[in-house]
Order: C-alpha cells, then structure tokens, then sequence
C-alpha cells in the first residue's frame, strides 16, 4: 500500500497538472471505485461535473482534491490505486476506472486500480478536511505536528513500539516499509514497548521515520512493481537505498548480520537481529 512519501509524490505531480482546472465530463467505467457514493456512479459523474479543482492536498495516506466551492474529490489509493494524466487521444492504461476530462481540453486526469481496494468519494465541507479525515493524526510533515508531544503519547500507550508506528491516530503516514526503515535506524526492535521507551528512544525512532520518508520522497517513492507509479507512469527509487525492509538474509549495512524476517500482524517485519534485540519478556 502507498505509503506518505508515495501518496505526497502523486500529490506534488497532480498540483500543477489540475488546480484550476474545471471538470467538463466523468466517465465511471467501474462502480466500484466510487460506491461510497451514495447516488451511484451516474450521480457521481453528474455531481463533479462543471466544479473546479483546486491545490491538491495530503494528511499522511490521504489524499484530496478541493473544489472550489468548498466541497472536496476524496481519494484513497489502497493497494493499486494511481492518478495518470493523459492526452484524450492517447489509449486508457489497463484497469483505468475513471476518467476525468477538462473544459480547457488539456491532459485527462484517470484514476487506475488494479486491485479496487481504494476509491473516489465526493466529501460535502470537505475542502479544508474531509471529514472521513478529521480522525487522522498529523504526519511529520505537517506544519503543526509536535515531535515531542508525540513521542510522549507514544510512551503512555501499553503496545509495541512497531505498532504505534503504524497507528494512524497516533502519527499518520508510515506504513510497514517506513516503520521497519525507522526501527532499524533508531535500533529497537518491533516488539520493544512503549512504555518501555526513554523519551529520547520515542524521539528518535520518530524523527528516524520522518527522515527515511524525506529520503523516499527525494527518490520518487518506493516501488517493487507497476502497483505504484506517479502521475507519469514513473516508478520510484527508494527500493534502492533500502536498509531493512526486504532484505531478509542479506548483511546489515551496519554490522554485517543477516537481517531476519518476523512475522508481524499477518505481515512481515525484518530487522537486524544483533542491532534490534528482542526484549527479553516481550509483551505485545
């Protein structure tokens, strides 16, 4: 699943690509992107058509698109959701779901999802933030967010440091890859406590998650297939410049240790087993 640094990339591409720009038709050639709208696909098309787009903006996953009048174009991106901006003329990419074509008669915007995990929905008020978004905590990026305030709910919290990391009511925006980047970095393992933490140990391995996610968003995301690319088609690069996530049996960058694989929550964490020891009475 896209994670900040991916869902800011498709952000920043989309910015000068819409904002301004009015909506001239939608075509839902799939309902099920847009089946949180309550009228259904034709009144969802009827309902953007003639709006205007504005500055497109972010809260961690998040993603929307204001208009004008105040209402908002929300989009989640799951597992395979991606934003292509394309000539009228050029042919839809595979899985394309919705189309968006513009008065001035420029580039289309198209919402592709392989998988349709993810979604369009129209949020009423919701230029500002959407509503379905309110609940979601500030990312490292945000002008307003507080390392310090965060890493101390971070420590009043009876869980694994891994999955505070993951709760999006806690800090928004990292997801499996950047979590496990952040606690090879900061050296904790995944299972260590939170109420276990030093306020420096909280600290860090936050401001360890914001760096690795700048370091992702400089090299266009992380790809490891054709499930995320930019508004170009483009992959990222950060798969490159990895340190823990997916290198099971491969030598720490640090130490030289083979970095281990964990399952974690039905999923994989990975870590290096002499920099990131397990607790000795792990709780979670």
């Amino acid at each position: 699943m896209p994670e900040l640094p991916e869902v800011e990339v498709v952000r920043a591409g989309l910015e000068p690509a819409v904002a301004g720009r009015t909506v001239a038709a939608v075509q839902v050639l799939h309902p099920r992107p847009v089946r949180r709208h309550p009228g259904g696909p034709e009144d969802f098309a009827l309902a953007l058509t003639g709006r205007t787009l504005d500055v497109p903006r972010r809260r961690g996953k998040y993603l929307w698109l204001p208009l004008s009048d105040g209402d908002a174009l929300l989009a989640h991106l799951g597992m395979s959701g991606q934003f292509r901006l394309d000539g009228a003329d050029r042919p839809l990419a595979r899985n394309t779901r919705v189309v968006l074509s513009f008065t001035d008669g420029g580039p289309e915007l198209r919402f592709v999802d392989q998988r349709m995990f993810g979604g369009l929905s129209l949020s009423p008020g919701g230029a500002e933030l959407p509503a379905e978004v309110a609940h979601i905590a500030l990312d490292p990026f945000d002008p307003g967010y507080d390392l310090d305030a965060t890493a101390g709910r971070m420590r009043r919290r009876r869980t694994g440091v891994k999955r505070a990391l993951l709760d999006q009511g806690l800090v928004s925006g990292i997801g499996n890859i950047y979590a496990d980047e952040a606690l090879w970095q900061a050296r904790l393992h995944w299972a260590k406590a939170t109420d276990t933490l030093t306020a420096a140990q909280a600290r860090s391995v936050l401001q360890a998650a914001a760096d690795v996610m700048a370091g992702a968003l400089a090299q266009g995301g992380t790809s490891f297939d054709a499930l995320y690319v930019d508004v170009n088609g483009s992959s990222g690069y950060f798969a490159r410049h990895l340190s823990a996530y997916g290198r099971a049996d491969q030598p720490c960058l640090r130490c030289g240790t083979p970095i281990v694989r964990d399952l974690f929550m039905n999923r994989s964490s990975y870590r290096c087993p002499r920099c990131q020891r397990r607790p000795r009475a792990p709780r979670w």
